[in-house]
């Protein structure tokens, strides 16, 4: 049986914070995603990143496509601004009352070379299916969203109700207990870097947050372990926003 998250038990994905990954950062979280350089100079100097540091960052993330530049104003580029969506929807998912349908996807084109299948089952996992054997997808039918209509060019769509017990189905699909425990590990380490007050600390866990709340699925409660910290992570997060607003209220300004 295929499980679809990777990760070890309780691991903390930190990564070093960088020019780029500042900014990336505290942009993904603006709504608009945009700021003149002067202000951008302000927003990044609590994460230890100095003017000339990031001009020379911003030169390179537009010419790498990363930022659009217009005058001073540097924004998301289209890529990144999907990234953003997929970033939203992961701390704000937009779910509807389970009535114990399943989406089932099955993968229906052939002759498609190894790049094609790699983007198709990223494609398909960031819609948070799983892969039940080779070429089908399913998940609960609990999510308030479609597909992307040019999908169905490789796949067809259909609802089901498996014969198996659902619990133990989304048990199979997804390391559940796996994704809990490094949900708690997270939990405590932003606890713990918020008592030390150093911001660059608190923006690389929170950051690693997000990218953990990518990978959850968003079960129907049902189907969940006891005690699921989704809610608390994504709390978490939420408020660490709001302080980032007070902060810097010109990123964090309408999230």
């Amino acid at each position: 049986m295929r499980r679809n998250v990777s990760e070890q038990p309780g691991e903390v994905d930190l990564r070093s914070l960088s020019a780029r990954s500042v900014v990336l950062s505290l942009l993904l979280g603006a709504h608009p995603s945009e700021l003149p350089v002067k202000d951008l100079v302000r927003a990044v100097e609590p994460f230890g990143v100095g003017e000339s540091t990031l001009r020379a960052a911003l030169s390179r993330m537009v010419a790498a496509g990363d930022l659009r530049r217009t005058d001073s104003v540097h924004r998301l580029s289209d890529r990144l601004l999907a990234r953003q969506r997929r970033q939203d929807d992961a701390v704000h998912p937009s779910t509807r009352a389970w009535n114990g349908d399943w989406e089932m996807v099955v993968v229906t084109a052939t002759g498609r070379g190894p790049a094609e299948r790699a983007d198709l089952r990223a494609r398909l996992t960031a819609l948070r299916l799983a892969e039940l054997r080779e070429g089908v997808w399913l998940r609960p039918a609990n999510l308030s969203r479609t597909l992307p209509d040019d999908l169905d060019d490789v796949v067809q769509r259909y609802e089901a109700r498996p014969d198996r017990p659902a619990p133990e189905l989304a048990a199979s699909l997804w390391p559940l207990e796996t994704w809990a425990d490094t949900s708690r590990a997270l939990l405590d380490h932003v606890t713990h870097v918020a008592r030390a007050d150093r911001p660059a600390d608190r923006l690389t866990a929170f950051a690693a947050v997000v990218r953990h709340l990518l990978g959850d699925p968003v079960l129907p409660p049902p189907l969940l372990p006891a005690d699921w910290p989704g809610t608390d992570l994504r709390t978490a997060y939420t408020d660490y926003q709001e302080e980032l607003a007070d902060t810097v209220p010109q990123v964090a300004r309408g999230t």
